[in-house]
């Protein structure tokens, strides 16, 4: 029989509270609501408006701006993100930040304050749920000690989030019903509060909480395997690029985190058109050089792995995917050596040869991934 104990002494009952209390009511109030009663467009508007207000402040703001300083920003842009990011009831900037660079130093080791290796409800919620770390230093966010909005954000953020975050949806929704419709004004205020609010509140809260759980336990890791996180294409969606976690993990002081061209990063388009009208700048971004030496390291650890796998299993029936496998891996080799001079040199290198090298680790890659289904 197992010996584990819920340490109820050390339980956060106001967050555990709110997280099940707003999960219960999205699930059951929220829907009733909205299969009963007629509703109006601007009830969704209000939706649509603060689900990406809410979590790219998250993303934007207190992730990418505060938490790894990958660009600088001019006051109205860093006024809204706390504003709206509080709204997301996500704790203040300075606390989410403390964790978040606690978590980048201590990944996946018990200082970790979402450790995956303790689970992936841990990882998820759990850890939000109960105290049982010390209460935090703020030893690793001076720069935001010294930050008066910042601070300002975190004396009061629990009264930002509840009149922006909930009141506020309320009482435009019964405004709007009393303006410009016949139906009642506590049937738009409901309306407003429940999917404006409550239901838009889990959405991105979730959202958020999956990057720390899910993006540490399935996915690709193109990068690194030092650590658990992985890139997710269907979390960069629900997050507004947030996804690309194991870019993140290797380069996280990027402006980017979907930093191919093709992935899906609305963050960082915002801050690149925002820095166009001069609202952000010096935004911060790894040399194409740097990022390929990644890719084509962990390119080479996997194909030596699957060389040594093949050996094992059967030389004589692989000889031929064995031979191939071998030439790929001893060009790579070649090409590794000579980019990783180019990057601790701090040499130049031409676009034709960085793309002549991605394609070889291309090459690779999936010739690795092809042996899954045919090795012979």
């Amino acid at each position: 029989m197992s010996n584990f104990r819920i340490p109820f002494n050390r339980v956060d009952w106001i967050t555990s509270s709110f997280l099940i209390g707003t999960a219960l009511i999205a699930l059951t109030a929220a829907p009733w609501y909205i299969i009963n009663f007629e509703q109006t467009w601007f009830q969704w508007a209000m939706f649509i408006f603060m689900v990406p207000a809410t979590a790219m402040s998250i993303t934007l703001g207190y992730h990418r701006l505060f938490s790894h300083l990958s660009f600088k920003a001019k006051w109205p842009v860093k006024l809204f993100t706390l504003i709206f990011g509080a709204c997301a009831f996500e704790n203040s900037c300075l606390d989410w930040c403390t964790d978040h660079r606690t978590h980048h130093k201590h990944v996946d080791h018990d200082e970790d304050p979402y450790d995956i290796s303790k689970g992936f409800f841990w990882a998820h919620m759990g850890w939000l749920m109960f105290k049982l770390r010390p209460e935090k230093p703020f030893d690793n966010v001076g720069d935001l000690l010294k930050d008066k909005m910042v601070m300002w954000q975190h004396k009061y953020v629990h009264w930002i989030a509840l009149v922006v975050g909930l009141i506020m949806p309320a009482v435009l929704g019964g405004a709007y019903n009393a303006l410009f419709t016949d139906l009642p004004v506590w049937q738009g205020a409901l309306g407003g509060f429940l999917i404006g609010g409550v239901l838009r509140v889990v959405v991105v809260q979730h959202s958020t909480f999956f990057i720390n759980s899910l993006c540490h336990t399935v996915g690709r890791q193109p990068y690194s395997t030092k650590h658990s996180a992985r890139d997710s294409v269907l979390m960069a969606v629900c997050t507004f690029g947030e996804g690309y976690h194991n870019y993140h993990h290797e380069f996280q002081h990027d402006y980017r985190n979907g930093v191919k061209p093709w992935q899906w990063d609305p963050t960082k388009w915002t801050i690149w058109t925002l820095s166009k009208l001069g609202l952000t700048s010096n935004l911060r971004r790894v040399p194409d050089s740097k990022i390929l030496l990644a890719e084509m390291g962990e390119a080479r650890k996997r194909a030596e792995e699957k060389l040594a796998a093949l050996n094992a299993a059967n030389p004589t029936m692989t000889a031929r995917a064995h031979l191939a496998l071998s030439e790929l891996c001893t060009k790579l080799e070649a090409s590794y050596k000579e980019l990783e001079h180019v990057v601790a040199e701090k040499l130049e290198v031409s676009k034709q040869t960085l793309v002549k090298w991605e394609k070889e680790t291309h090459e690779l890659v999936h010739f690795v991934k092809s042996l899954r289904w045919n090795p012979a």
